[in-house]
Order: structure tokens, then sequence, then C-alpha cells
């Protein structure tokens, strides 16, 4: 998958001309793209299109127009764009009270390394998770992470030929899986090489 480049952005000019119908199109894509856990964590699979409005609305709600701005915020989102030999996503638990969110962060300590994805007929593959930061800290877990999960030759070649895709979570304290829909699995193999 193509990484982001000073070139696929739009100018700020354009980007205000173009940020309705882009969104829309992001919005339509990023369903595809997205799975719940459980009622509290969902997985926003990640990709270029994604990343790249990511990119333009923090320029322009930033209003960087420099090119060392800009090269800042291609080295920020880059790293979430899938390389065609894994998947990519953000990992955001879900409270909408404030003071049961604080509880539960507290007990989920670790949630983001329990997260795995299993291709039918192959082993789970477990996340690597937080690469560019911890996100936690010995009293509580983010409410976001980001995870990459790695895939092998037999993997992606079940992934092309149809085989189905679970993904779940197993911490002591929130287990969850699903077997993703067709075409969340169809959106994803669009990420491999």
């Amino acid at each position: 998958m193509a990484k982001l480049t000073r070139e696929s952005l739009m100018t700020l000019e354009a980007y205000a001309r173009e940020r309705d119908a882009f969104r829309a199109r992001v919005i339509a894509h990023k369903q595809r793209r997205k799975l719940e856990l459980g009622p509290n964590v969902t997985l926003q699979f990640e990709d270029e299109l994604t990343m790249r409005y990511q990119v333009q609305e923090m320029l322009r709600a930033e209003r960087i127009f420099e090119e060392a701005g800009i090269e800042e915020e291609l080295e920020a989102y880059n790293p979430l764009v899938p390389d065609g030999r894994n998947f990519k996503a953000t990992m955001m638990i879900e409270y909408p009270d404030p003071d049961e969110r604080a509880r539960q962060l507290e007990q989920l300590i670790g949630i983001e390394d329990r997260v795995w994805l299993q291709v039918e007929g192959c082993p789970k593959v477990w996340a690597i998770a937080d690469e560019d930061l911890d996100r936690e800290t010995p009293e509580k877990t983010s409410s976001v992470h980001f995870l990459r999960f790695e895939l092998d030759d037999p993997m992606v070649e079940g992934l092309k030929r149809g085989a189905p895709l679970s993904i779940g979570i197993d911490h002591p304290r929130y287990r969850a899986s699903t077997v993703a829909p067709v075409e969340t699995r169809d959106a994803l193999v669009e990420d491999l090489a």
C-alpha cells in the first residue's frame, strides 16, 4: 500500500472546496473497515485513505501549509498505513459515563496486548500495540491504542481465497470475539499486496 506523500495531499484551499465530498467518501469507506468487539471496544482498520483524511484534517485545523509542518504530519500518520503484509487499526475503548470509563480503564490494563485475529485454518496473530509510545500507566490504560497485526503467506492467501476472519480480545476483564462480516474482510483484503 502506498504511503502518504506531499503530492497525495490537497492544498488547504483545494481541501476547503472538496472537504464535504471527501469527508462523506471517507465516512462511507470507514464503515466497511469498522468492527465492534463487545459493547465497549471498536477497531477502526486504517489505510491510506483514512490516514490521508486525518492528515488533511490536521493541516486544516492547525492551518499548516509550510513544508516542515506537513512533513511532521506525514511522519506521524504514515506508520498507521498498512504495508501490504499487515493490518493496522485504531482501538477505541468506549464507555459513555466518565466515572465508569475511569473505573474500567483501571481494570483493563494490558488489553491492547490481548487483541488477536485469526484467519480460518491458521494460528491466532496477537496485536503489536502502541509502537509509537506507551499509552498506559501502572494505574490505567488509555482509551485509544494503535495496533498492528502481521500476517504470513498462508494467512494472506487464505484471506484472498475468502477464508473467514475472526477477531477478538482475550483479557481477564474483557472477552469478546466475532467473525468479520464479508464486507469488512473484503475491505481489509484490499490492504494486502
